[in-house]
């Protein structure tokens, strides 16, 4: 038999499931403007009608409704724009970092321009063909001098810039792998207050939204690949559970499991490099030489040639270089100081052979006459090969002490130079047109060879820049679509709000007209 008071409840049922949608609508306001907040809803469902199946059961002609409940607070959320974002987000972690490296090393360079090392060469050129017009004059010595002091120190400064920054970036990736740890520790700590909350049959919707914003934010730092893993007991069937982390390839394999959900453990990563002996002995660290995730017994080591992975690091570390095992190593900085050494040296060795085959004002005698033999100085100094070239060519100290030093005659057949020839001062410049072998692995001029590193350096830029875009443009109507399904619209709660509001009023209402029947049953039935 129905209760009297049947309708009471239905209205007290209503009041309260109203009452819950309000609070939860003040609670999406309030985080209007809460960075990776989702917002969130009640889900309404009807209570257990009027009468259960039973064979007590009253005969009436039908189950009547027992009013409504709130059955759970669930936020609204699409994960498959989630890893639509992700998947941008990957590209433009890669290419934003590999666009910042190449302008650094754009400036650096400085070309075209009018204080590159360009120009200092164009310079040097033109004062040893105006030195030829007149080798004997002190003047025009010393400005050849000096231009090729400046050559040498644009090469300096050119290989001293890019190596700081290279150094710069080498600690960049080393912070950015400690960001990937320190994000992948506080989503196994999420992952284990999840698990204790879902299996009582809440929906952990807050810890959801962190969860959320440190996938999205990892997701910039390297491809990841998010499976869910149930969190047992009693948890809803909507609950999301914990979730297990794996590093992937550009094919999406799976490189190596960073948070375990299973094993409530984290698989941290860290960087190996080569290991080098400096002129002291002493063990310096190269460039990168594998990747590896775990420790002890579980570590792992990939090497760096199998860490195709795109993201940051992976970006950072082509930026910074690497290595194959080998004596190989490639990466946009080392490439670029590995070609200005080889430039620096062929430079200083094909100067130095025109050079020292010449004579200077101290190869005549005081009746300035030619001496048998000449005194074949180099006019720069540099090593013994190409490495490190760039950093270490100087002006040779013979030059350096006098200009007098400067070979301008040269030795036609047996007839020696008369003083102030200038034969060997413009073989000296010719230098600059003359066609080397192996600059580079190829038979080219200084210039050519100076004009493709310069080119291809732009060409890389200018794609990364835009790469950078396009990557930018379609992360952002990736995170438009999101938005427009997560985010909380003011306008849309304060529709609800109203809503909410008149049927917490009606069934308020109700509650009133229940207790006029009642008053009329209680106290006007028998008088």
């Amino acid at each position: 038999m129905r209760s009297t008071f049947m309708g009471l409840e239905i209205a007290r049922r209503g009041m309260f499931a109203q009452q819950s949608a309000l609070h939860t609508t003040g609670n999406n306001i309030a985080n209007a403007n809460t960075p990776g907040y989702t917002r969130q809803r009640v889900n309404f469902q009807s209570t257990e009608a009027y009468p259960a199946l039973g064979l007590n059961r009253p005969q009436i002609p039908g189950q009547m409704g027992t009013g409504v409940e709130a059955g759970n607070v669930q936020r609204i959320r699409e994960s498959f724009l989630d890893t639509q974002y992700r998947s941008e987000n990957n590209k433009l972690g890669y290419w934003e970092s590999r666009a910042d490296a190449l302008e650094k090393m754009e400036e650096i360079m400085n070309e075209p321009s009018d204080s590159g090392l360009a120009a200092s060469l164009d310079q040097f050129w033109q004062s040893l063909q105006d030195l030829a017009l007149d080798p004997t004059n002190s003047g025009a010595r010393a400005v050849v001098r000096e231009r090729g002091n400046a050559v040498a120190e644009t090469f300096n400064y050119l290989s001293t810039s890019l190596k700081s920054v290279q150094s710069d970036l080498k600690n960049e990736l080393e912070v950015s792998v400690e960001e990937i740890n320190s994000i992948a520790n506080q989503l196994n700590n999420i992952n284990n207050q999840i698990s204790q909350i879902e299996p009582n049959g809440y929906l952990p919707n807050d810890l959801y939204d962190e969860r959320d914003r440190l996938l999205d934010k990892l997701s910039s730092l390297a491809n990841i690949k998010v499976s869910n893993n149930p969190s047992g007991g009693n948890a809803l069937k909507i609950a999301e559970g914990t979730v297990t982390v794996e590093i992937i390839d550009d094919n999406g394999n799976s490189i190596g499991t960073l948070v375990d959900a299973e094993q409530k453990k984290v698989n941290e990563l860290s960087v190996s490099y080569e290991q080098l002996t400096n002129e002291d002995g002493q063990q310096i660290d190269g460039l990168v030489e594998a990747i590896k995730m775990g420790s002890g017994d579980s570590e792992i080591t990939i090497d760096i040639m199998g860490f195709n992975s795109k993201g940051k690091i992976s970006s950072l570390v082509d930026s910074y270089g690497f290595v194959d095992g080998s004596d190989y190593g490639g990466g946009l900085y080392p490439e670029m100081i590995e070609n200005l050494d080889t430039m620096a040296y062929k430079f200083a060795t094909e100067f130095n052979a025109v050079h020292s085959a010449g004579w200077t004002l101290n190869d005549y005698d005081a009746n300035n006459n030619p001496l048998d033999q000449n005194s074949e100085i180099d006019f720069f100094s540099v090593g013994t090969d190409s490495k490190d070239a760039a950093s270490l060519i100087r002006i040779s100290d013979e030059i350096e002490d006098s200009t007098d030093n400067i070979a301008t005659g040269f030795k036609d057949g047996e007839v020696l130079p008369p003083i102030g020839d200038g034969t060997n001062a413009l073989k000296l410049a010719e230098i600059k047109n003359k066609t080397m072998d192996d600059i580079g692995g190829e038979q080219t001029t200084l210039q050519n060879f100076y004009e493709g590193v310069i080119g291809g350096m732009a060409v890389n830029a200018q794609e990364a820049e835009r790469l950078t875009t396009n990557s930018t443009i379609l992360r952002d109507s990736v995170d438009q679509r999101r938005q427009s399904v997560s985010a909380v619209s003011l306008d849309e709660e304060m529709t609800n709000m109203i809503s909410f509001q008149h049927a917490y009023n009606a069934s308020a209402k109700m509650i009133s007209l229940q207790d006029e029947l009642l008053d009329t049953i209680i106290n006007g039935m028998g008088i």
